[in-house]
């Protein structure tokens, strides 16, 4: 999907910016400088910001964006204090549930029958409709639906500089690595252990019984060996 100019249907400056602002790409203005690259959203300046421009942004709300296979996510409980994300798949990566912030590229759009995307057709689970924030925030904005009636008004405080002071010398860069486990009615099927219970009982139940007859070979064959020899009656 191409850059996409958002603007009216009641559309704050920060939603705009976060759908369609670059992350992980360095900071010009500290480029000289360690972790330098933009995982922070400024939502009173509308850009991306790497740790090091934070303490510029004193009383300013800010929300930490991840990436994941070379796509931005951000954590749900982080992005439901701002906008409603209702229909919108979420992931768990590292135990925690995320959002993609636009649709992965795919080759083309997918023509197997089932739940997919509103926006881009991508294969969804029941009951989600979209598969990012972008393509939520495309859609109500292509049905002429007023963007407020998705909004929140969160509180600042909980998005405060104080979160990311130490962000600097942290060790965690924003980059997940691990498996993404859907969300929704089917994650007991998809990826969770319960799904693979009986799998994993009848794996243990061969290992045990390969166990018990391996054993029993050597065992056979140490008996032949020290057995006293078979020979044939001298003529």
């Amino acid at each position: 999907m191409g850059r996409r100019e958002y603007g009216g249907g009641g559309m704050p400056g920060w939603l705009g910016g976060l759908v369609e602002e670059s992350f992980f790409v360095g900071c010009g203005t500290h480029e000289n400088r360690r972790k330098n690259e933009k995982n922070i959203f400024c939502l009173g300046c509308c850009t991306s910001i790497c740790p090091h421009c934070v303490p510029a942004h004193p009383s300013h709300p800010l929300s930490r964006v991840r990436r994941y296979v070379y796509n931005d996510v951000v954590r749900l409980e982080d992005l439901e204090k701002l906008i409603d994300c209702s229909f919108v798949q979420p992931y768990t990566i590292n135990s925690a549930k995320v959002v993609f912030l636009k649709p992965r590229p795919q080759s083309r759009p997918s023509k197997v029958a089932g739940n997919t995307c509103s926006t881009c057709d991508r294969i969804l689970q029941e009951p989600f409709r979209f598969c990012s924030l972008s393509c939520k925030v495309d859609h109500v904005l292509l049905q002429g639906e007023d963007l407020s009636s998705i909004l929140f008004r969160f509180d600042e405080s909980e998005l405060a500089f104080s979160r990311f002071e130490n962000l600097r010398d942290d060790d965690d860069d924003g980059r997940i690595t691990g498996g993404a486990v859907l969300e929704g009615p089917m994650q007991s099927k998809v990826g969770s252990p319960s799904g693979h219970a009986g799998r994993g009982s009848s794996g243990t139940k061969k290992n045990k019984s390969n166990a018990g007859f391996f054993p029993q070979i050597v065992l056979s064959l140490n008996n032949r060996r020290k057995g006293a020899p078979h020979r044939s009656p001298l003529s």
